[in-house]
């Protein structure tokens, strides 16, 4: 069932609880795929609002084969901020395979992920956090519950929601936006079932939940701000890409069924 939240009065990283010093508070894991234009500025802007809240953090750039620069552009930071991880693939294997890869890397006993083009907006990370320490195994940043604001595409916006509507009724799952790219979770209650998840796609979002849900683990959705970048072509295609992940969903459905 989605859970509509006022925002807690957020905390300094000095009164959390202490972590042990080979373990990070958390880690922001951005998938990245030709964002050369926006990745640097972006990055600073995540950088500067994070260190308002943790001093023990690290940011991984989980690049997929980009071919507009992306990498290197990333591989310069890295070298001017030890906080900043750069996981690279020579060629490009969806945004799942990159996600999966660097959650098996990431030092952060919390991890947050979300699109690198900052639609979601940074402020409501405190609170998916803190989500995450009271002790949900998976915060859900939501662009359809009451208290949400997204500014989409209205073509966009029917399919995400005939979409959603889809997956509640073949899983009754309860979640009102599967694909939002704003997830926060427990780094060991998700390892423990990301070699599970078979889709390396768009669809790992969708696939993540589903998996979690049936272990039992606790799930919170997060009213967010998400605003469509105007200026920027999206990575996912509605016709190509959808139908993919449509596909995916019954197959899904089908082997949860016989298994």
């Amino acid at each position: 069932m989605a859970t509509n939240l006022e925002p807690p009065s957020i905390k300094k990283d000095s009164e959390f609880n202490e972590f042990t010093d080979d373990q990070l508070r958390v880690s922001i894991v951005l998938p990245v795929y030709n964002e050369a234009k926006v990745i640097e500025k972006n990055l600073v802007k995540i950088m500067d609002y994070v260190e308002k809240f943790f001093k023990d953090y690290q940011i991984i750039v989980a690049e997929d084969g980009s071919s507009d620069g992306t990498d290197l552009i990333v591989k310069r930071l890295v070298e001017c901020n030890p906080k900043i991880v750069h996981v690279h693939s020579d060629k490009r294997r969806g945004k799942g395979w990159a996600l999966k890869r660097a959650f098996k890397i990431a030092k952060g006993k919390k991890v947050i992920f979300m699109d690198a083009d900052l639609a979601s907006s940074l402020e409501q990370l405190p609170l998916m956090f803190r989500m995450i320490e009271e002790g949900f195994a998976l915060a859900v940043g939501s662009r359809a519950i009451r208290g949400s604001k997204a500014k989409r595409l209205p073509l966009r916006k029917l399919a995400s929601e005939i979409y959603n509507l889809l997956v509640r009724l073949l899983f009754m799952d309860g979640i009102h936006d599967h694909q939002c790219g704003f997830k926060a979770f427990n780094r060991d209650l998700a390892l423990s079932i990301l070699d599970e998840i078979k889709d390396n796609g768009f669809f790992f979002d969708t696939e993540l939940i589903i998996r979690m849900r049936r272990r039992g683990y606790s799930i919170v959705e997060v009213p967010i701000k998400w605003e469509e970048q105007a200026d920027r072509e999206s990575k996912f295609r509605l016709v190509r890409d959808g139908i993919k992940i449509l596909m995916n969903l019954f197959k899904l459905r089908i082997n949860l069924w016989i298994s």
